[in-house]
């Protein structure tokens, strides 16, 4: 199984930590991965690792499209690709909660569903340069023809000559989304997958290869799946540890209507406690609602405890049908322990 590492984005200061990544590269990791929420962007930092490493592909997780136009993440793929030395970059695309997007971005929410397929789309046309970009689009068009426009946008073909072969990959987890990324992308970079979970899913991804049309299948696609890892002699304290940020995510990260991690969490038959972490969190009281996240909740979609503890149970996400496990972690001891789990160095 391949592994990644995810670095995430930067909390009050930026520290993209570069001794990790060069470890993680030795060590055999296929990937590294930035994200980007409000704070630092995830395309720069790439930049920066492109200089610093030789073979590790250098992943988005994810791109926010409310972030940039369609265009501006071809621009910003291709030139690190270009960068890295080519075939090293993964467009990780995903849209964020209408909180985010329209208060942060201030972009409308829209019909996510649309915009990730002209997004896709305009994306891989101007990646091919095979003739001057234009689309007509549900959600975007080139050139542009809303409220405001001149009429005399001109469709362009990009000055770089791209590798028009860079991956795309999206961050999906709804039933109408996940067959979107089936048909439509190279790679999933899924929500909420956990050992067990892949034939809730696999209906809507051969329902996506289907609507491809051209025989795509399992072997044409990327499952890189992640996963928390933390590496303790005790694994309640492991465990606790890691609380704080569910809390965040299923309490502060989306609207109480409207948050996909509070939704995952009650799909996954954790409904009750992610009401109630939910409703502690968003009254102000942030422990309690860490407290109130279950130990099983937290050990489904984490690999923690002793090293012995987490080689046993990485065996089920090498069983899961994932191709690949991005590690969520900037702690050297679990670098390794999860390079030897997988054999990496052998």
């Amino acid at each position: 199984m391949k592994l990644g590492l995810s670095i995430g984005y930067s909390g009050a200061e930026l520290d993209v930590p570069v001794a990790l990544v060069r470890r993680a590269e030795e060590l055999g990791y296929d990937s590294v991965w930035t994200a980007e929420a409000y704070g630092s962007d995830a395309v720069t930092p790439l930049a920066y690792l492109a200089a610093l490493t030789k073979r590790i592909k250098l992943g988005t997780g994810i791109m926010q499209l409310a972030a940039r136009s369609p265009a501006n993440a071809a621009m910003c793929a291709a030139t690190v690709d270009a960068l890295a030395g080519g075939g090293r970059f993964i467009a990780g695309l995903g849209v964020s909660g209408p909180q985010i997007v329209e208060g942060w971005y201030g972009e409308p929410w829209g019909r996510p569903y649309y915009r990730l397929r002209d997004y896709v789309a305009i994306m891989r046309k101007i990646f091919k340069r095979e003739a001057p970009v234009t689309h007509a689009g549900r959600e975007i068009s080139l050139p542009y023809t809303g409220d405001g426009a001149t009429g005399v946008g001109k469709p362009l073909k990009s000055i770089l000559h791209m590798n028009p072969e860079i991956p795309i990959y999206l961050a999906t987890g709804n039933e109408s989304t996940v067959k979107l990324t089936a048909e439509i992308a190279d790679g999933w970079l899924p929500n909420g997958f956990v050992p067990g979970s892949l034939p809730e899913y696999l209906p809507w991804l051969e329902e996506g290869f289907r609507r491809a049309g051209n025989g795509k299948s399992l072997r044409d696609f990327q499952i890189r799946a992640s996963v928390h890892v933390r590496v303790h002699d005790d694994v309640q304290e492991a465990l606790a540890a890691l609380k704080p940020e569910v809390a965040l995510y299923v309490g502060g990260m989306g609207h109480r209507d409207k948050n996909f991690h509070k939704d995952m969490m009650v799909r996954r038959g954790f409904g009750d406690a992610a009401a109630r972490v939910q409703e502690l969190f968003l009254a102000g009281r942030k422990d309690e609602a860490a407290a109130a996240v279950p130990d099983d909740w937290v050990d489904l979609k984490s690999l923690v405890g002793p090293p012995a503890r987490i080689k046993q149970r990485f065996r089920a996400w090498e069983d899961s049908g994932a191709a690949s496990l991005t590690v969520r972690s900037r702690d050297p001891a679990a670098i390794d322990v999860m390079a030897d789990a997988a054999r990496l160095n052998r």
